[in-house]
């Protein structure tokens, strides 16, 4: 499977956009010796078309049952995640058809490259770059990427795209996709969407912006209703705020308490949780705040949620990007299984973890990651004959996809885990950092 390197680590050599030298200034306990500038994007006033987006992302009226709109599964009061702590949200006519995975957050989406399935890159910004360019509307060059491994000289993994399984590439593409899914808003049909749009208390902001034709082109009225709702997740600064302890960290303005270091330096370790392996920690080489995903995808075998609803079908499998709901790569059968990794910005405040929201806390993921393969017994469940089912949420002949050799799933049953109590409770008080809305004051005192 994937083998990343990670060259910016915490401990002997702690990296903030670069190493720490020698004739570094000595630092005070828990402080950055070594701030940088972070961009952030200007805050401005909305655009007519991202408020147009605003009134259509709170309409519940656009859903068959009239009380569901997008803000209602991602909550601006939860990181624009789900409101609940259950594994799925209700939808349908009826708020009773459950949904297939987790509803992920729509926080720091707007970086998120394309779809595609290619070289693994070392680090996210080249990612970033493409999308920055495409945010700015320049062309970029892509280039046609294979899907096979027979190339042994690189990694070929997926990666980019939005949602758990990337069928999406545009914000504007993720907005449509509700309003139609049975199991969420269920709009029926781009002509009931679209007769309720020449009728909701905003339609008059339609004509305005596209002029009075636009009530007449039912396809053109909802692609610009949900061009506009993706216009209102990138100019609305709290999708993106960038607000955490940690963004003021990286910037010297707050130190972090011995817990949070400790965490922090655990999370970077290669050898340790390797977090960063996949959630990339470090800021952009043009200094934007890191994202904490690489945007690829993994195979990690969490176990099957059986409070979900498909789950009761012992046939069913959610194999990502294999399907069931994605089905254009459904034959490359390599990457079955594979999810997306998610942003761990706000991650604390979640209630439901993984693609099947099999974990409802932070102790359980991380547990997850320290007994997986060293004692899973505590992980998974156990048959009737009493042997542990790893793996209970694949099908056997996709097994080999699930990531063996990345930290800290290198090591074998009976081996000592990677991590300590201490260790896992020292990570997740770091994680807390990545929480928006800090309020720093000048060089503030550890915790």
């Amino acid at each position: 499977m994937l083998h990343r390197t990670i060259v910016w680590s915490l401990g002997a050599g702690l990296l903030a956009g670069a190493v720490f030298a020698a004739d570094q200034p000595k630092s005070l306990p828990g402080e950055n010796p070594t701030p940088i500038h972070l961009i952030r994007r200007p805050a401005q006033p909305l655009s007519a078309m991202a408020k147009l987006g605003r009134d259509i992302f709170f309409d519940a009226s656009l859903s068959s049952s009239g009380k569901i709109s997008c803000a209602s599964c991602h909550s601006p009061d939860h990181a624009y995640g789900p409101p609940n702590d259950g594994p799925v949200m209700l939808g349908g006519p009826d708020l009773t058809q459950p949904g297939i995975r987790a509803v992920p957050s729509l926080t720091y989406l707007e970086r998120q490259p394309d779809f595609s399935i290619g070289p693994e890159k070392e680090d996210e910004n080249e990612n970033i770059n493409l999308a920055q360019q495409a945010e700015a509307g320049k062309s970029t060059v892509r280039v046609e990427k294979s899907a096979s491994q027979t190339a042994q000289s690189e990694n070929i993994v997926p990666q980019g795209g939005l949602f758990w399984d990337g069928r999406a590439d545009t914000l504007q593409m993720q907005a449509a996709g509700p309003l139609l899914d049975r199991r969420e808003m269920d709009g029926g049909s781009i002509e009931i969407i679209a007769e309720k749009l020449r009728h909701a208390t905003y339609a008059g902001k339609f004509a305005v912006l596209f002029g009075e034709n636009i009530y007449k082109n039912t396809n053109l009225l909802v692609a610009e209703a949900t061009f506009a709702v993706g216009r209102y997740q990138i100019e609305e600064p709290s999708f993106h705020r960038y607000t955490s302890k940690y963004d003021y960290w990286l910037e010297g303005k707050v130190r972090l308490s011995e817990s949070e270091m400790r965490g922090l330096r655990l999370f970077n370790d290669p050898e340790k949780a390797n977090c960063a392996g996949c959630h990339t920690s470090k800021p952009s080489r043009d200094g934007y705040p890191p994202l904490f995903t690489d945007f690829q995808y993994e195979a990690l075998g969490a176990p099957r949620n059986h409070a979900i609803e498909d789950n009761k079908n012992p046939q069913h499998f959610d194999l990502g990007v294999c399907g069931p709901i994605r089905t254009d790569i459904a034959d490359q059968t390599q990457f079955c299984g594979m999810f997306k990794t998610p942003t761990l910005r706000n991650t604390a405040i979640r209630r439901a973890f993984f693609h099947n929201g099999v974990f409802r806390t932070l102790q359980e993921v991380m547990d997850f990651y320290n007994f997986r393969d060293t004692n899973p017994e505590k992980v998974y469940p156990r048959a009737a004959d009493g042997t542990v089912q790893k793996y209970d949420d694949i099908p056997l002949h996709y097994h080999a996809n699930v990531d063996v050799s990345d930290p800290p799933f290198n090591r074998h049953l009976g081996d000592a885990p990677a991590m300590t109590a201490q260790d896992e409770a020292d990570i997740i008080e770091f994680l807390k950092t990545l929480n928006d809305g800090y309020e720093p004051a000048t060089l503030a005192s550890p915790n």
